[in-house]
This record gives structure tokens, sequence and C-alpha cells, in this order.
């Protein structure tokens, strides 16, 4: 490890040290020492939850059987909360109580009443705790604003004992969100936690005073985690859905009770608009990028249903690191970033110049994407190199992720420069060229990826070489396996043409040819990450250099 790198961890730690002091100091800290604090007495607003509702969700959870995060639990008749759950994805879902909102879809006084008994036994079992899995701080934050939200649900017919200790336990949540939020890590989690105090202030009738301080934290926060060009500082390109899913209702909750919006509220959404369509394929789904799992078609469109900004997807986003070519129905969705900071890092993928595919209504080459609801060490599989549509040396990631308890798993190493040339033909072709610095340190060499998409969309050229750091081109790595794979989505058949030519065929009859000039093309086994459903066996195309550099071409067939 470089000198540089020791002495960033040790910062690194040194500051995580210290934010931890801070959250215990806060904890520890009298409530009403707090500014901004207040307490609730009552609901007055329901801000809209936009999420899909789901009745056969509703319907399992009326009979006592939970299906989230993948996995069924079923009660036999007990409270949710008195038995052992199955994952601690799981636990999270349960305990942030987003599932509540599948029972609009059957909103009748018996599935009300069985909704609010279960929350009556959470705030029995839970409500006076404030540790364990419950009480995380992102659990917190889903579990404010899923009350919220449907309250009217909960509170339909409630007798007076019940709506005090709802609103009681409601008040414990925010303040106890209010002590811990200045100290949590940076990014999402701090800013969730800020829409739900945000969202708690007018939504239980907050002073002005307490009102306007949550949304001067919130326009910091927002500030602050909003780039420029729409992208999260976290390079996820489902953390800007996720966090319009909040952000409009809050919107329209401030609106409708007369409050005075946040300064800083409406330009995010306006920004993070045209950021959500640039990370959209043709075939609709987002990019699978830095932690990104599949969205669920619904999810997506019932975010998009809101954009007022319209026009077409921007080519780059340059605070993001990302490079967007297209040409008729075809679109390339280019990595060519780094994480904005280490602290930022946690979830960001080794996959720098991954690229992914999409042609009409189908997505072609991918990268592996982030499991939904896996364990951790499928999770920390999925963010290396070789799970990305990228070149890999060595088996080695062109990032390095820390393995450090205290720490988390952040990116201590990696790419440090990136230089990116983007030209248009004179033909309206539309090229990419881009370079990181990412194996400099372990093999000294650069990796270069060239892309060129014609006018129409049609044929793809592209090229992977290694440089040495003055730019000349590098002679083979004695020792080490330079491979550059291309990940082909799980609904794509790979039929072998020749030894140096397959075809890629998608369920509709749409076909692309991908073939190499020179070496062998090799199809290996996959597996896909981020399916909805959970992993899927997949394929991958493998192209082991043979020189300094490999060429590889995609033809689309009419």
């Amino acid at each position: 490890m470089r000198i540089n790198d020791r002495a960033r961890l040790i910062s690194l730690h040194i500051a995580e040290s210290w934010r931890r002091l801070r959250q215990t100091a806060a904890v520890l800290t009298p409530s009403v020492l707090h500014r901004g604090g207040f307490r609730v007495s009552r609901v007055v607003v329901a801000p809209t939850d936009l999420r899909a509702v789901d009745s056969f969700v509703a319907e399992e959870i009326i009979h006592g059987r939970y299906p989230l995060a993948g996995r069924i639990l079923d009660t036999d008749g007990q409270s949710p909360f008195e038995l052992e759950l199955p994952s601690l994805q799981f636990a999270r879902r349960l305990h942030g109580f987003g599932w509540l909102r599948h029972i609009r879809a059957d909103k009748t006084p018996a599935t009300c009443s069985h909704a609010r008994r279960i929350t009556d036994q959470w705030i029995s079992l839970h409500g006076s705790r404030t540790r364990g899995i419950a009480w995380d701080s992102e659990v917190v934050s889903r579990r404010i604003i899923s009350w919220l939200s449907h309250s009217p649900i909960l509170l339909q017919d409630a007798d007076a004992g019940f709506y005090r200790r709802f609103t009681a336990s409601l008040g414990q949540q925010i303040r106890h969100l209010q002590r811990r939020t200045g100290s949590l890590p940076d990014g999402l989690p701090r800013l969730k936690a800020r829409i739900a105090i945000a969202m708690a202030s007018i939504a239980a009738e907050a002073r002005p005073g307490a009102i306007r301080r949550a949304g001067r934290l919130l326009d910091r926060e927002l500030e602050r985690q909003v780039l420029p060009d729409g992208s999260h500082v976290s390079r996820n390109p489902q953390a800007c859905v996720d966090l319009l899913f909040d952000l409009l209702p809050l919107r329209q909750s401030y609106i409708n009770l007369g409050h005075e919006v946040p300064s800083k509220l409406i330009p995010a959404v306006d920004r993070m608009y045209p950021a959500v369509r640039f990370f959209r394929h043709s075939s609709g789904d987002l990019a699978l990028f830095n932690g990104a799992s599949s969205s669920l078609a619904t999810d997506l469109m019932s975010v998009l249903r809101y954009d007022e900004t319209a026009g077409q997807p921007f080519k780059a986003l340059p605070h993001g690191g990302y490079q967007r070519l297209a040409g008729g129905d075809t679109t390339i969705l280019v990595d060519t970033g780094k994480p904005i900071s280490a602290r930022l890092s946690n979830t960001a993928h080794a996959g720098c110049l991954s690229f992914e595919l999409s042609s009409g209504r189908n997505r072609f080459i991918i990268n592996s994407g982030s499991p939904r609801f896996a364990g951790e060490r499928l999770r920390q599989l999925a963010r290396t190199t070789a799970a990305h549509t990228t070149v890999c040396i060595g088996d080695v990631s062109s990032a390095s992720i820390a393995h450090s308890s205290h720490l988390g798993p952040i990116i201590v190493s990696g790419p440090s420069k990136i230089e990116i040339d983007r030209q248009t033909g004179p033909d309206g072709s539309d090229r990419l060229s881009a370079r990181h610095d990412g194996y400099v340190e372990r093999f000294g060499v650069l990796h270069e990826r060239e892309i060129r998409v014609n006018e129409q969309g049609t044929k793809i050229a592209g090229r992977d070489r290694l440089l040495l750091p003055d730019g000349l081109p590098t002679p083979n790595l004695p020792g080490a396996e330079v491979i550059a794979r291309f990940h082909i989505h799980p609904s794509i058949t790979v039929d072998r043409v020749d030894d140096r030519k397959v075809r890629l065929v998608a369920p509709d009859g749409e076909s692309w040819s991908f073939s190499i000039p020179v070496g062998e093309l090799v199809i290996g086994e996959d597996v896909f990450f981020a399916d909805v459903s959970g992993i899927r066996p997949s394929q991958q195309l493998e192209i082991v250099f043979q020189g300094p550099e490999i060429r590889w071409f995609l033809a689309h067939h009419a």
C-alpha cells in the first residue's frame, strides 16, 4: 500500500471515530436541548406514496404471511415482531413499514384494523427500546414517512388510546432521528433523514420555527448531495429515483398546506429528472452502475409521470462521471468516473470504463448489477471489476475495497485520473475514447477504451488497449491474464457462429452479432445479480488479450 493510501486510511479512521463519538453524544443529549425539536399531537396531512401497490402482497399480509425482501415469513397468527426474521434485509423492510402501502389495495375496515393491530404491536414491543435494527436511522426514516403517508389507513376508526400511542411513538422517533442526523454517515442515510424530518414537520403541524429549520437543513443536504448535472453523489443511478419517490410528495405537501417550499427542493427535483432520463435505456430500464439494481417498471413509471422537464437525455453527466452514446434505437451508457470521495464509496463499484448496451425494447450487454436482497458476500462480489463489462487484469479489480469493520467497505484506491475525448464524425458517428490509471500502481499500465457508434445505431466498433503511463503501447504483461468481459442480459440467447463470432438474440427476435477479427471469443457462464426476482444465471463473452490491444464489433440485424 502506498504511503498516501496509508495516510488517507488513517485520516478516514480518525474522521469515522469522531463521527461515532458525536453520534453517541447526540443520542445521550436530552431532546429538550436539541434545536428544532417538536412533539406530535395530531397528523394533518398524509403525503402521497407514489410506489406501486400489489393486492397480492396485501392479501398475504392479511393472512399473516409477509413476502418481503425476497423471503416469506409465515407468522401463524403471531406478531411478526416476536419471531426470528429470515434476513437482515427482511428485518429492515418489516420495521420500515413500507409494506403498508399495499394495504391501500383493500382499504376495508377489517384490513385497516389489521394494519393498526400490527402497528400497535410494534409500538408495544419496540417503541421504547431505541436500539437494534428497528432503530437504525434509515429504518426510522422510512418508518416515519410510511406512518405519515399511510396514516389514513392506520387511524381510520381508531380509538383515542391508539391515536395517543401512535402520535407519541411518532414524536419519539422524530426526536430520535433529529438527535442523530447531523452525525449520520454522509450520503443517502443523512439526506433521507432530513426528508423524513421535513415531512414530519409539516404533516404533524410543528411550530413555524421548527418547520423553517427542517426546511433549511434539507436545503443544505440537497445542495450537497444532488450534483449540478442532477446525479447523486453516490453515483448510483437508482438513487435519484428513490429520492424522487419521497421528494415529490414532500414538495406537494408544502404547496397544499400553504407552507413556503424550501428553496433548493424544486431545483433539485428539476435537476434529477434529466439524470433519470440519462440513465434510462431504450428498453425503459435503468443502467446498472455503482450499486444499482433492477427497478420495477411500475415504480419507474410512477416517478416519470411527474416529469415536467421533458427534452432529450443529455450526452454526458460530467459531475457524475458518465457518457451516453446513442443512434437510432441504440443506447450505450459508459461509466467514466470515480467516487466523489472515499466516504461516499460504500456502494461504489470497481467498474471504470464499463458500459451497457440496449436496443429497441431489449438490454443486450450489461453489468452484473447489485443484488437486491442477497447477503454481504455477494454484494461485495458484485462490486468487483470482473462483474462489469470492462477489462480486468489478473482478476484484480481496478479499485481496492477496504475490509474494515470500522470504515465499512469503502474504496481506498483506484482510478485517480480519467481522460475523456468525445467527438462527432463527419458521417454523424459518435465516438468516445477514455482511459484510466487504476492499474498503474499494480501493473504499470493504463486501460483505454474507445467506442464508436454510427448515426443509425446499427454498427458499433470498440477497441480496448493497454498503454504505458507515457501513452505508448505496452507489451504483454508477464504472469497476468488480461480479459475483456461482456456480460449478457439473461433474457438474451447467445448462439455461436464460429470461433470469432456469436449472435445475440432477444425474445422478440431482435438480434446483434458480436465479432472479433483475431483471437478466440469464449462464451462463459455468468450470474446476473440485479434481477427483480433474485440472482439468475446468465452468460458472458470473454476475450483474452493476445497483444497490447483487442478490437470488437457489434452489428444489428434488421
